[in-house]
């Protein structure tokens, strides 16, 4: 057993050595020919329950995007079951991978790099993306990327908003979804400096466990969408809806989030009831609880830019992404606190389509494009990292 057990030893060395060398002479030939037209990505996406593939051009393009959702596989759970989510990925990737080749009417051959999702995430999940990429990309001879997930919500907006309206550098970035609540300082393209993070659960996490707790079905976009739609129903065939006292802001003054406080506060009052919730009783919390959201996001993004312009940090632009930032509510409620921060000169707000704000890998192919431009590639054998700060993207 020990001379087989080294002898694999060597010989994996030996193909790890080997494929290095394949991919150093894949970008050499790939830097000969570059120029001649825009650089086309096909990118991969599979950090969590969305099985992604898309196509995208240096010339901000975005020729295909495919998602392929797994809610019905999960709500029984009340959230993702990580084997769950790798058996799907490993199903749907070949396919949507396929249907992103048509949709963009191109062959595997006119593709010029192939990027996905190196981290943070799942860490099976992101395997299934990864390896699909890396297999890809060495049997093709093609340069690959590896990515950092929240790094590609941060610079959505640099591939979707108009060309004069892009946001310039430094501006502030509010990341905003089921895994992560991050307030960003962004200075360049790969300089991310954390401002303030969540102290528990994610905002995308708090409304999953709110919409859990009301008792509302996913449907087809998640939970985190059926709560609201639960807020824009309108009452004209229901009961008054009852007084809900506000739920406070947590850690008034202070750049950091806190969710589970509010999700906790919610169910608490839910505990103290002594009948079933009636429909008027669900709006009316669902409401309480979005408003109070909205709040603590308002109140720390105008928190961070006071900080900074005490610093005399400039900062005229405003990123929000991630999946919570379709709530078109929270949209609403951050334009009104930033017009309110600054009456005189108006902060621009951007945000990225919704179908671009939940998990996609269109952001991915993107985030990848400065790199490949640069010539700036992983070896086949780059590791994923399942944890990986944001302020670390260049490590």
């Amino acid at each position: 057993m020990p001379i087989l057990g080294s002898g694999l030893c060597r010989q994996n060395v030996s193909l790890l050595r080997r494929l290095r060398d394949v991919s150093l002479a894949a970008h050499k030939t790939l830097r000969a020919r570059t120029g001649r037209r825009t650089f086309t990505v096909l990118g991969f996406e599979s950090s969590a329950d969305d099985t992604c593939a898309a196509v995208v051009t240096s010339s901000r393009q975005i020729l295909s995007n495919v998602v392929v959702k797994q809610h019905d596989l999960h709500e029984g759970f009340g959230g993702i079951h990580p084997s769950v989510a790798i058996e799907a990925h490993q199903r749907n990737m070949p396919g949507a991978v396929r249907m992103a080749l048509e949709q963009a009417c191109i062959s595997i051959h006119d593709i010029d790099g192939i990027a996905f999702t190196r981290g943070p995430g799942i860490g099976g999940c992101l395997s299934v993306g990864s390896n699909a990429a890396k297999s890809l990309a060495a049997a093709l001879g093609k340069p690959l990327v590896g990515v950092h997930h929240m790094q590609a919500h941060a610079l959505t907006p640099l591939l979707t908003a108009p060309t004069a309206d892009l946001p310039q550098f430094p501006f502030l970035t509010l990341l905003i979804s089921g895994g992560h609540t991050l307030l960003l300082l962004a200075s360049s393209l790969t300089s991310f400096q954390i401002l303030a993070t969540t102290a528990d659960a994610s905002i995308g996490r708090a409304f999953d466990k709110t919409a859990r707790a009301l008792g509302l079905s996913w449907g087809t976009r998640g939970p985190g969408a059926a709560l609201e739609e639960l807020c824009r129903v309108t009452n004209d065939e229901l009961q008054s809806l009852p007084d809900i006292q506000p739920f406070t802001v947590p850690m008034p003054g202070k750049l950091a989030f806190s969710f589970a406080s509010l999700q906790s506060s919610v169910e608490r009052y839910i505990s103290l009831m002594e009948e079933p919730l009636s429909s008027s009783h669900k709006i009316a919390l669902a409401r309480a609880f979005q408003a109070a959201a909205a709040r603590q996001l308002c109140a720390k993004l105008t928190l961070s830019l006071h900080k900074l312009e005490l610093k005399n940090v400039v900062v005229k632009d405003v990123v929000v992404s991630g999946g919570v930032a379709s709530n078109i509510f929270l949209r609403e409620r951050l334009r009104a606190a930033l017009d309110e921060y600054s009456s005189d000169e108006r902060i621009s707000l951007h945000f990225p389509p919704l179908e671009l704000c939940t998990d996609n890998a269109a952001m991915i192919a993107w985030a990848s494009m400065h790199r490949f431009l640069a010539g700036d590639y992983d070896n086949y054998t780059v590791d994923l990292r399942a944890k990986w700060s944001i302020e670390d993207i260049r490590i």
